[in-house]
C-alpha cells in the first residue's frame, strides 16, 4: 500500500536542548471515509465568548456573557409541575419518534424524563444542568440495546426542549 504522506523529520533547536520529530507515514485503507454524525447534539446553554471576558465591553454588551438557563419559579408549583412535565413526556416523545424512528424505548423514555423534570421540579431544582445530570441518572435503568438513543442523548434532548420552551416564555 502505499503512503499518501511521506516521511518527514525536524529538528528545533532550543538553547542547551535539541529536540528531533519524526512523524511516520499514514496509511489510510482504500474504503477510509470521513463519518459524519447524522444529527448535531442539543445544545443546552446560550453563550457568545468574547476574547477577553473581563472587560468592560461585557457591561456594556451584556449578550457577550453566558446566560444561565433556568426553571421559572412558577414551574415549582405542584399543578404547574405536573402540566410541564406532562408536556415534556409528550413533545419528547414526538421528537424522537420525528428525529430517529418510532420505537417502544421511545415511550419509556419520555416517561422516565417527565418523571424525572416532575420530581426536579418538585424538590425545587430550578438549575438545567442539575436537572439534566439527574435525568439523565434516572435514563440509565433503561435498555437501549434496541435503540438509536442512549441515556446522555435522550436527557439532553429533554433539557434541549426544555430550554426552548422556558425561552419562548
Amino acid at each position: 500500500m502505499r503512503s499518501l504522506f511521506t516521511s518527514w523529520a525536524s529538528t528545533t533547536t532550543i538553547p542547551n536542548l535539541t529536540l528531533i520529530t519524526h512523524n511516520p507515514p499514514l496509511h489510510f485503507p482504500g474504503s477510509f471515509l470521513p463519518i459524519k454524525p447524522s444529527l448535531p447534539l442539543p445544545r443546552i446553554t446560550i453563550s457568545q465568548f468574547s476574547s477577553n471576558p473581563r472587560s468592560n465591553e461585557d457591561e456594556q454588551h451584556p449578550e457577550s456573557q453566558v446566560e444561565e438557563l433556568i426553571v421559572p419559579d412558577h414551574w415549582l408549583h405542584p399543578s404547574k409541575a405536573l402540566e410541564e412535565s406532562e408536556w415534556l413526556r409528550v413533545t419528547l416523545h414526538k421528537w424522537l419518534d420525528d428525529e430517529y424512528c418510532p420505537e417502544p424505548t421511545n415511550v419509556e423514555i419520555s416517561e422516565v424524563a417527565a418523571r424525572s423534570f416532575y420530581e426536579s421540579l418538585l424538590d425545587k431544582q430550578t438549575d438545567l444542568g442539575e436537572i439534566l445530570l439527574k435525568m439523565a441518572r434516572k435514563l440509565e435503568s433503561i435498555s437501549y440495546q434496541e435503540s438509536f438513543h442512549g441515556a446522555f442523548s435522550s436527557a439532553n434532548a429533554a433539557v434541549n426542549l426544555i430550554a426552548e420552551r422556558i425561552e419562548q416564555s
